[in-house]
């Protein structure tokens, strides 16, 4: 009992379809031995072709891919790895007048911290980022960062009276203008229990004790774009 020779060269003919040839091989062999062994060969071989389609699927679906298809799918990849590196190329040298995280306005760079630092603490990390503790100069700004500040909590500025009380001035030494003096809340600035720094609460400022852990604001000039 064998497989026609036939039918076997067409099966064996190519290599993607292997679980195929090993279907048809299986139901011969099924056949055989219903034929030689077990009085009711026709069960066993109904049994078999059920197992021999159930073979036959699973060949199907999982077919291995030939050479030619292999060598497609690498040259489609390495397309698109080099296009997104032509991409991540031009991105890069895209002009962004600030850092990520940071907010443009009016041509400054602004950083809203999302963790707290007292009042000298957040001096250092505005330095750190080659910036300032921001220092408010007009009333457009005022209200750019009273608003934000409000949205995201309270907030140093750079602002404090510790060199001497009652003479407010910015962290560059300048002095406090008249003009702003406005934006305080009512009733402060009050010192009271030594509150020395100045925050961003609700509508206006407010003076508070300078070690006490508030969200904090950086303020530094704009990067100039690369000519290259």
């Amino acid at each position: 009992c064998s497989v026609h020779s036939d039918e076997e060269e067409l099966i064996t003919s190519g290599t993607r379809y292997s679980l195929k040839s090993f279907s048809y091989r299986l139901m011969s062999t099924f056949s055989c031995l219903a034929e030689w062994t077990n009085p009711h060969r026709y069960l066993v071989d109904s049994e078999a072709q059920g197992l021999v389609i159930i073979i036959f699927f699973l060949g199907t679906v999982s077919k291995v891919p030939s050479n030619e298809e292999q060598e497609e799918e690498k040259s489609n990849q390495e397309k698109i790895y080099q296009e997104l590196n032509q991409f991540k190329t031009g991105f890069d040298r895209l002009c962004r007048p600030c850092p990520w995280d940071w907010t443009f306005f009016q041509g400054k760079c602004y950083f809203f911290s999302k963790s707290k630092r007292n009042w000298h603490e957040s001096i250092t990390a505005c330095q750190e980022a080659g910036a300032q503790l921001v220092i408010v100069e007009n009333d457009e700004e005022q209200s750019f960062l009273q608003q934000t500040s409000k949205k995201k909590g309270f907030a140093w500025m750079g602002l404090s009276d510790l060199n001497k009380e009652s003479t407010w001035r910015w962290v560059d030494d300048s002095p406090l203008a008249f003009s702003l003096m406005q934006y305080w809340n009512k009733g402060q600035p009050n010192n009271n229990n030594e509150q020395d720094c100045v925050e961003f609460r609700g509508d206006g400022w407010n003076d508070a004790r300078c070690d006490i852990k508030k969200f904090w604001i950086c303020k530094k000039s704009v990067t100039p774009c690369s000519n290259k």
